[in-house]
């Protein structure tokens, strides 16, 4: 293990458009920005080696947010100077989503789609191991995929396993 891990400290991923973003993540999904940084542009190799992007591509701004008790929000908005690649789906090799877990499964997804989110089908009763779990998921204006997850009475392995998932409701378990 990697010495002294304590867990994630955020998530970060790009948008097309910071304010768009931001009044998603904020009006929609209840985040608070905490704080702003300045883009970064470099005339030398700094954004290809420590960024693994084109060397001239500039990070326009950055900015952080909380996300309830959950993960923190590392949003970037960059003008790419060799084009950019569409989102990828889950089925993408780097493809992705970001979980939000609710206690109410019902009601967070009535709430998305009152205010015009994308949500796509219906949730969905998981079986096994993650039994007791419902989950759906929704898009975000610019394509990228979020997911809620509700398991209020726990799922079917939490009854035999000696370590647990990290759970947002049980934060020091």
């Amino acid at each position: 293990m990697i010495p002294g891990l304590r867990g994630s400290d955020h998530f970060g991923f790009t948008v097309p458009d910071l304010d768009d973003a931001e009044r998603f993540l904020v009006d929609i999904l209840g985040a608070v920005r905490v704080y702003t940084l300045d883009g970064k542009r470099a005339d030398d190799d700094w954004m290809s080696v420590q960024l693994g992007v084109h060397p001239r591509t500039e990070i326009t701004e950055i900015r952080f947010y909380r996300l309830h008790t959950g993960v923190n929000l590392e949003v970037f908005q960059y003008a790419s100077a060799d084009g950019q690649a569409p989102q990828p789906r889950n089925s993408d090799i780097g493809g992705h989503h970001l979980a939000l877990y609710v206690d109410d499964m019902d009601a967070a997804a009535a709430y998305l789609r009152a205010r015009g989110v994308e949500v796509m089908g219906e949730p969905v009763a998981s079986a096994g191991a993650a039994a007791g779990q419902r989950w759906l998921y929704f898009r975000a204006p610019w394509g990228m995929q979020f997911e809620l997850v509700s398991f209020p009475e726990g799922k079917a392995y939490e009854r035999d396993a000696e370590t647990l998932l990290w759970h947002p409701a049980r934060p020091a378990q």
